[in-house]
């Protein structure tokens, strides 16, 4: 074990997680840039925290509100760009209670085009105040939060035991670092399954979706995305998710997808066995279970996170911080444009 770090949850009593880091190649970068951003204090997205736990009050009339409210405030930004699009409960959950993978699409590609990506930004973005800015992180985050949610309500409904609740620690303008040979190692198409408990390195910072979660939205041959990047991973920050769903990796439904999803990568010209192209989560960590909650049943451990959806401490034996900020604050969004810069 490289190091324990202990987070504690914010509720009518806190709750602390106990999280060992195994000892390898990207952790120790990863360990490395993570006590930077507790030293440094950098503010933690608390509005981009928890994904897919129908018992936020980030409801889904919530986030459909939050995003119409950003295409308002894009729209009245003298940007050139207009996005003539409204979004609804009704409108973005299909029959099936599925999401509606074209709608979020759009929303993604609205935000590609206003922000661009690492290394080329788009001219709307330079042209944009912090304010602005502020709104158009919004769609790519408020996109995702909104697709997270609506997949564990279909769950909920119908398995419930295969919710997808996880965890995002994710600070603004972390630093970057570079991802070297020996950290691929660490990445392919097994590591999709991730284990309730696991800690694993943050997406890249870069706009374009990941090749599974293409496969999983669209499904379609890659010059016929709705969306216009499809990255592979070549920078982390000390960002990490926590995986609080349960691994279907044994399940005979999960391995016939993932064979489906090497057919596909084959099929648009792409190597399933190339760590290169960074497909899955690269794991540095895993939370003490037993140490954190007292058993390894899943729906006891659910129970007791979803009174306490807030971070308000973290420590490493290097480094801690505080949070005593909520993303319900009525200031929430100036706090964040002013640390945006």
């Amino acid at each position: 074990m490289l190091d324990r770090i202990e987070i504690d949850l914010r509720g009518a009593d806190n709750l602390t997680l106990y999280i060992d880091v195994t000892d390898n190649s990207l952790s120790r970068k990863w360990l490395t840039a993570l006590n930077n951003i507790i030293r440094n204090d950098l503010h933690l997205e608390k509005n981009y925290c928890w994904l897919g736990w129908t018992e936020s009050q980030r409801n889904a009339e919530y986030i459909v509100g939050q995003i119409n409210a950003s295409i308002q405030a894009i729209n009245t930004a003298n940007l050139d760009y207009t996005i003539n699009d409204q979004f609804t409960v009704e409108g973005t959950i299909q029959d099936d209670l599925d999401v509606d993978h074209d709608r979020m699409n759009r929303l993604h590609r609205y935000f590609e085009d206003l922000q661009g990506h690492a290394g080329n930004m788009s001219p709307y973005w330079t042209k944009a105040d912090a304010g602005t800015r502020w709104h158009i992180r919004q769609l790519n985050l408020l996109c995702h939060e909104y697709e997270s949610l609506v997949l564990s309500m279909r769950k909920v409904m119908q398995a419930p035991e295969w919710r997808r609740p996880s965890q995002l620690m994710c600070w603004l303008n972390a630093p970057r670092f570079t991802l070297d040979a020996e950290d691929y190692k660490l990445f392919g198409i097994d590591t999709i399954n991730r284990q309730m408990g696991g800690v694993y390195v943050g997406v890249n910072k870069a706009v374009g979706k990941a090749h599974w979660e293409v496969f999983n939205d669209e499904g379609r041959s890659i010059d016929e995305l709705v969306t216009t990047s499809l990255r592979n991973q070549t920078e982390a920050a000390g960002d990490f998710d926590i995986e609080w769903a349960r691994d279907p990796g044994a399940y005979p439904w999960q391995i016939k997808k993932l064979v489906d999803f090497r057919a596909w990568l084959t099929h648009n010209g792409f190597d399933p066995e190339d760590s290169g192209l960074t497909i899955g989560h690269p794991k540095v960590a895993q939370v003490n279970l037993t140490k954190s909650f007292g058993t390894l049943d899943y729906n006891q451990i659910w129970q007791q996170i979803a009174v306490r959806l807030d971070v308000y401490k973290i420590r490493t034996s290097d480094a801690g911080a505080t949070y005593e900020y909520r993303w319900s604050d009525q200031d929430y969004a100036e706090q964040q444009t002013r640390r945006l810069g």
